[in-house]
């Protein structure tokens, strides 16, 4: 592997955002070789030499990996389907590191999804507590009224998979393609499993198409069935809006 500056061997390896890293630099809290570094414009290499922060020696083979993955309908978001149905696991072919999907793509819908071996990060994004914003475009049967849509704004009551009922936090909807089977964005900062389509089937409207086109700070820019790396801005993006305070989060 090719040298590269610490602060981002550091901020890959989910240790500290970059900013954070070049604080932890200049304070002389990182060792490259058994030596102290203080120069920011110092690069190194996370294969082959010794990197320790806060003493705690960063290992190349614990370096974080974040893909988004462009999910195509028809694939389910495990590793592996009792079912025999493909995974979006087959999709992601050549990746070294082993890496989880961060929460789910249901196997009609389609769209942006996160993949990581950063199990922190993950944690953190399927924690409805996180206040990540998600956005989807949605295509629905028949046309919503505006009691309905307001209902949906609101927040209605929803069977979740293991039967219990619980009412959906404020969402934003707004047309954005009339029709008989209009389209909406739709804007949620939970990630309930099938929550879109059980929002607009509680005010009597079958959900025919759903697609994730953004996740926090991230907007789907992929083709179906092809994935691409974060780059590191993206990975200090997510990482702060997931540590951001919740008003903050939801009013974004």
């Amino acid at each position: 592997m090719s040298a590269e500056r610490l602060q981002k061997i550091i901020a890959a390896a989910g240790i500290a955002s970059r900013r954070k890293a070049e604080e932890l630099i200049v304070s002389g809290h990182v060792h490259v070789n058994g030596k102290v570094v203080r120069q920011l414009g110092t690069k190194a290499d996370a294969e082959r030499d010794h990197i320790r922060v806060n003493g705690k020696l960063l290992q190349g083979a614990q370096r974080h990996i974040y893909l988004l993955l462009n999910k195509p309908k028809g694939y389910v978001t495990t590793a592996s389907d009792p079912e025999n149905r493909p995974t979006v696991m087959q999709l992601i072919r050549g990746v070294k590191k082993r890496v989880y999907p961060v929460g789910r793509l249901d196997y009609a819908s389609e769209g942006l999804l996160l993949l990581t071996n950063d199990g922190g990060m993950a944690n953190k994004l399927m924690k409805a507590a996180s206040q990540v914003r998600k956005t989807y475009v949605v295509k629905v049967a028949g046309i919503p009224t505006n009691e309905e849509l307001e209902k949906l704004r609101s927040g209605v009551s929803i069977a979740t998979d293991d039967g219990r009922r619980v009412r959906t936090a404020p969402a934003g909807i707004r047309l954005i393609k009339e029709g008989s089977n209009p389209w909406y964005e739709v804007a949620l900062i939970e990630g309930r499993n099938r929550e879109i389509r059980r929002m607009f089937e509680r005010v009597g409207h079958h959900v025919e198409k759903i697609k994730r086109v953004r996740y926090g700070p991230l907007t789907l820019d992929v083709p179906p069935g092809k994935f691409r790396e974060l780059t590191l801005r993206e990975v200090d993006q997510l990482r702060s809006a997931v540590n951001q305070p919740i008003a903050q989060a939801a009013n974004s």
